[in-house]
């Protein structure tokens, strides 16, 4: 009998066992797998190329992590090949056999979880709370979503006629691609990897070149758990080589994405198109960003919108498409909520999470750090920059908590993504401003209302225009199965990652009527 799911709970770092064992965790990887090379996966087949992808630690640039092969369109074609093969027998594994295999591998993470955390640590920079909270969250994809195809693969109840046996039942679609971003370096390539699995359907593996070596991990523990060969394919590479050729795929039935704007609706674009020999739609789940707020209204706790914006700003450098990158404050109280934000700042600790415990570690990566420092930049000339602006890449990349204030609600960094700590402050008069301007960009993605005004809060439940709505909190942290995440807009496709009808997007629904 399967236990009801709840999600799973983080590590306690105050506690000094738990301190010890990360740390522990920290060293093993440091004297046992930095600088492995690690091959493609295909039918269950390992294979090493002579082309790689060197995986540095964004917080200690010199510190290779791992060298993993890259694949080329030849390994896509073979790829897809073992996945159909693959497709014919696990799509007759009933759900709860599939659904069995997630819970396995679940447990295997659960008994390993300091490991995988402390991997990423080196590889996507995520300091010790951060990344125990993404193994976490990929634990709870692979119970949720186990427990979720269970459910549905009981079909729905429809309606008989006194001469007929009516029944409506889910079926697989057929392989598809995964590609995932780099900064819920384990989450969510797990969750977007296990959904479609456990509803029956292959997948090629497309990680992201900043953090193969971790997705590379997952793909260990599925084959532990006793997944079998050709269901999961492991196929890092360039982009730009193997990007366009995943997608316009005449065999790939789905493309479950999560990155940026303009890669997604490229993916939308070109999944539109049928090929030579597709007689199917392709489906796309995609996942594109945010420019988040955090609205503060007159009426509410002061200290808790402080923490909330600097916490939901700075969190993992800024790295999350929930972060929040703008605040809009009631004039009433703007100079005290920036006041009280800029002293919680002072508190964050910059260092290298595989060395350390900080507050914030590098930003993944050159490209990321130049662009981040631009917008920096740009927002000098159009704000004022009232804390921080400071980067440093003698060591690894390294951007500080950075706060500007008095920006107008149409400035650069008031409305396109920087994916770096990085939050600007703009004043409004009252509520009404308040949501027009929170409502004045292409993004939806999440939000927060820090008000103690009920009557606001149910004008902003419904007239704040995101996917994601927190009250009296920050703006990230989206626990699954609690809150089901997905965003409006531009910010995707709303699919509801770790939500009661996700697994839909890679099930057709069939109707099978018998007269008697």
């Amino acid at each position: 009998m399967v236990v009801s799911y709840k999600h799973e709970p983080f590590t306690n770092f105050a506690d000094e066992e738990n301190r010890q064992e990360y740390e522990d965790a920290l060293s093993r990887i440091r004297r046992m797998d930095l600088g492995k090379e690690y091959p493609l996966v295909i039918g269950g087949q390992r294979i090493f190329t002579d082309d790689k992808l060197d995986s540095y630690n964004p917080s200690n640039t010199s510190q290779l992590v791992g060298s993993v092969s890259k694949a080329k369109k030849a390994h896509v074609d073979q790829a897809m090949d073992a996945a159909y093969d693959a497709f014919q027998t696990w799509r007759g594994f009933s759900p709860e056999e599939r659904a069995d295999v997630l819970f396995k591998t679940a447990a295997i993470v659960r008994r390993r979880k300091h490991e995988f955390s402390a991997m990423m640590s080196y590889e996507a920079g995520k300091p010790w709370g951060q990344a125990d909270a993404d193994t976490a969250e990929a634990i709870d994809f692979m119970e949720y979503y186990g427990r979720q195809m269970i459910e549905l693969g009981k079909g729905k109840e429809i309606n008989d006629r006194p001469f007929e046996n009516n029944s409506y039942f889910y079926q697989p679609i057929g392989p598809g691609v995964a590609i995932p971003p780099w900064n819920f370096a384990f989450a969510i390539v797990c969750g977007t990897t296990v959904g479609p699995i456990v509803a029956g359907n292959p997948v090629l593996l497309k990680p992201s070149e900043n953090t193969p070596v971790i997705a590379y991990k997952l793909v260990e523990v599925l084959e532990e758990a006793g997944l079998p060969a050709g269901v999961v394919n492991f196929l890092p590479g360039d982009p730009e080589e193997l990007g366009d050729y995943l997608v316009d795929h005449s065999r790939t039935h789905f493309i479950n994405f999560t990155g940026s704007r303009q890669t997604g609706t490229r993916i939308m674009k070109r999944a539109a198109e049928v090929q030579e020999g597709q007689n199917f739609l392709k489906r796309v789940v995609a996942e594109m960003g945010g420019k988040d707020t955090i609205v503060v209204d007159n009426e509410a706790d002061l200290d808790l919108a402080a923490e909330a914006i600097a916490q939901s700003a700075f969190g993992f450098q800024g790295q999350k498409c929930s972060a929040c990158s703008r605040a809009v404050i009631h004039d009433d109280v703007y100079d005290e909520v920036l006041k009280k934000t800029i002293e919680h700042t002072k508190g964050i600790s910059v260092g290298d999470p595989a060395s350390e415990n900080p507050y914030m570690g590098g930003v993944i990566n050159r490209k990321q750090f130049d662009k981040i420092k631009n917008y920096i930049e740009i927002g000098k000339n159009e704000a004022q920059l009232v804390y921080g602006g400071e980067s440093d890449d003698s060591k690894g990349y390294y951007i500080y908590p950075t706060i500007f204030s008095e920006a107008a609600p149409d400035a650069t960094i008031m409305q396109e993504e920087i994916f770096g700590p990085v939050v600007a402050f703009s004043k409004a008069k009252d509520f009404n401003e308040l949501l027009e301007i929170a409502n004045n960009t292409d993004y939806g993605l999440t939000g927060a209302v820090i008000s103690n005004n009920r009557q606001h809060l149910n004008r902003a439940r419904y007239d704040f225009n995101v996917g994601n709505l927190y009250f009296n909190r920050g703006c990230t942290a989206s626990i699954v199965g609690y809150h089901p995440f997905g965003g409006f807009k531009m910010s995707g496709t709303d699919a509801k990652a770790g939500g009661p009808d996700y697994l839909l997007n890679f099930l057709e629904a069939k109707t099978v009527s018998e007269t008697l």
